[in-house]
């Protein structure tokens, strides 16, 4: 499901994040406000992109407190532009302020990721090639940046080193080959796991497509490189096999590997280095009950 999260991870997540922020409470709101001072406010888009996160936002709020209230006009996956109103919030003060920069924090960086993977996904639309990320994430969100990533409308790499086989340059180097690094994966995982095995030359590749494997990540090639392997694979291939193409991929650069028929791009820029989407929290005057 495109827009799934786990939400007993997520909750968990959050009460650490809550922690990390205020492990003896909030001196400064403590000290200034309490219950009885209520008010509300209007989260406010200050550029345009693909909002994603306004739904941990909430929960955000239900851990601190369920008397503040999220008007949601806008939901996860829906362009937004600048001045558009996201939400809006109400209750107590003190812990609306409370969730404020942790909230803000979460929902800029996943509309960010989502606002990039769309970009990306458009680059190859017209393409059978699917974006893929990878696990270049900040450590304790790839739960979450990754579901960033899907609501832009790229896909997933796997999740963690425990979904799949991928045997890259340095387990190669390990077991002595492509071919003895495959023959011992194969001996110890279950029938059902899929094995991915990376390549940089023609060499490798000449080797790995007699391995049985499912999977062949194309990695730092020229493009015309990556039209040769394709034909390559097609031409003596003796079952069917995914080509992903990684390394240097820009965006500038995606339409043109798409064309060469490869089945995946991973591009770890979708997650390790993308610029927050600018969101505001704007009070309104508050109100003493």
């Amino acid at each position: 499901m495109k827009g799934a999260i786990n939400r007993i991870e997520l909750e968990r997540h959050i009460l650490a994040w809550l922690e990390e922020d205020m492990p003896f409470g909030d001196v400064t709101t403590d000290a200034l406000l309490d219950e009885t001072i209520v008010g509300s406010g209007a989260l406010i888009a200050k550029e345009s992109g693909v909002l994603c996160g306004i739904e941990i936002f909430e929960m955000i709020y239900e851990c601190i407190d369920k008397n503040v209230k999220i008007d949601k006009k806008k939901s996860d996956g829906m362009n937004i532009e600048s001045g558009d109103v996201i939400g809006e919030i109400s209750g107590p003060i003190a812990s609306i302020l409370k969730g404020e920069r942790l909230g803000l924090n979460i929902m800029q960086r996943l509309s960010g990721i989502a606002s990039k993977s769309q970009i990306y996904a458009e680059a190859v639309k017209q393409y059978d090639t699917k974006i893929v990320d990878t696990r270049k994430t900040t450590p304790g969100l790839r739960s979450l940046e990754k579901y960033a990533v899907r609501i832009g409308g790229c896909t997933n790499h796997r999740y963690s080193l425990s979904d799949a086989v991928m045997i890259k340059d340095n387990h190669i180097a390990g077991a002595g080959s492509i071919t003895e690094a495959v023959r011992r994966v194969k001996a110890c995982i279950p029938h059902t796991a899929k094995i991915e095995v990376e390549v940089e030359t023609f060499n490798e590749l000449r080797e790995v497509i007699h391995t049985g494997v499912d999977i062949i990540l194309l990695d730092n090639m020229t493009t015309e490189q990556l039209r040769r392997a394709v034909r390559f694979v097609k031409e003596h291939a003796k079952k069917a096999i995914s080509l992903e193409a990684s390394g240097n991929m820009t965006l500038e650069r995606l339409p043109e590997v798409a064309a060469t028929g490869v089945d995946i791009i991973s591009v770890g820029a979708l997650t390790h280095s993308v610029n927050a989407l600018d969101i505001s929290l704007k009070f309104e005057k508050p109100v003493v009950k």
